[in-house]
């Protein structure tokens, strides 16, 4: 499974739990920038290799 962050070939490692819209999965870059927003719970996702 890859980012879905446009232009970002990237495996998904994280599920992004984001309350005003749908949920996505993202690779761990996009995740510690997204993250960080009021609200977003970021999930490692069960089966990515490690968790970085």
């Amino acid at each position: 499974m890859e980012c879905s962050e446009s232009d970002c070939t990237e495996p998904a490692k994280v599920r992004l739990h984001v309350p005003w819209t749908e949920n996505r999965v993202v690779c761990a870059a996009h995740a510690r920038v997204l993250a960080r927003r009021d609200g977003v719970v970021a999930d490692p996702i069960g089966d990515a290799d490690e968790w970085p």
